[in-house]
């Protein structure tokens, strides 16, 4: 098995745990809401065998801690942060990006300000409501979570957000069978829940994308949905941008963290798709 090494980067208001296994390009995963990079753990062995792979736990998460209270606008922020990993691990060439959830969204605005350090985009299910026909309702019902967390905690906020995002349908085993290190990918998740209610649910799912930027980028842009997850309303969003850039969906095994529950598949796809770029 390829060897991860573990590290730490300081930035400006946090300092960013972060992974890296393999050799060749750099690749960079960036994770979902409340997730880490150990929601990665399952692909990374074997896109390793080609890419030099970073994934990381985003700002506030997990082993990421912000250093004083978060400030300023947190998806420019969360770039800062992919853009500070990309400068660092691979000065002298673009990355391949995959991305994830509001880790897609982060790709999106990376491509859009930072175009010449990005090689290839996969948008994975990115939540931006605002394409949709229906923005105005898919808005109140993000505000209505973040009026519940605020209201009545994290517990009733999860359970309101999981049924009307369809996690509460993703095809994981049960607790007693999930590997440990999956076990612990979940508590520590767990304990990500208020960072991300608090600080990171409205203003990702409120970012609007500057598509005729994206237009300009359109042929290193790969929109991406779980085949199980594609009529849930985060994955709605990724069925509007082909319309703008030209790319069809491409449809990865299994639900929104197909990732984590198909992953010889989905990493085998994810090395297909970006090698359609290499050839």
């Amino acid at each position: 098995m390829t060897a991860k090494t573990l590290n730490l980067l300081a930035v400006p208001g946090a300092t960013l745990h972060y992974e890296v296994t393999g050799s060749g390009p750099m690749l960079l995963l960036i994770a979902d809401g409340d997730s880490d990079s150990g929601a990665f753990d399952s692909i990374t062995g074997e896109l390793a065998t080609e890419y030099t792979v970073v994934a990381y736990d985003p700002r506030g998460n997990s082993r990421s801690q912000y250093v004083g209270n978060p400030e300023g606008d947190a998806v420019a922020v969360s770039t800062a942060d992919a853009l500070a990993l990309i400068d660092l691990l691979s000065p002298n060439a673009p990355a391949f990006v995959f991305g994830t959830g509001t880790g897609a969204i982060t790709g999106l605005d990376l491509i859009t300000h930072h175009p010449d350090r990005v090689r290839m985009l996969v948008a994975h299910e990115p939540p931006c409501i605002e394409l949709l026909p229906d923005a105005t309702d898919a808005c109140s019902f993000f505000e209505d979570v973040h009026d519940t967390y605020l209201r009545e905690g994290v517990p009733m906020a999860q359970l309101l957000y999981a049924g009307g995002t369809g996690l509460d349908e993703d095809d994981l085993p049960a607790p007693e069978d999930l590997r440990p290190e999956y076990r612990e990918l979940l508590n520590r998740t767990a304990a990500n829940a208020e960072t991300y209610f608090a600080h990171k649910l409205i203003p990702f799912t409120t970012y609007k994308p500057d598509l005729n930027a994206l237009v300009e980028q359109s042929d290193k842009i790969v929109p991406a949905a779980g085949r199980q997850a594609a009529a849930h309303l985060p994955a709605r969003p990724v069925s509007i941008l082909p319309t703008h850039l030209g790319w069809p969906v491409v449809s990865f095994p299994g639900p929104h963290t197909g990732y984590a529950s198909h992953p010889t598949p989905f990493a085998t796809l994810l090395t297909q798709v970006l090698e359609a770029e290499l050839t």
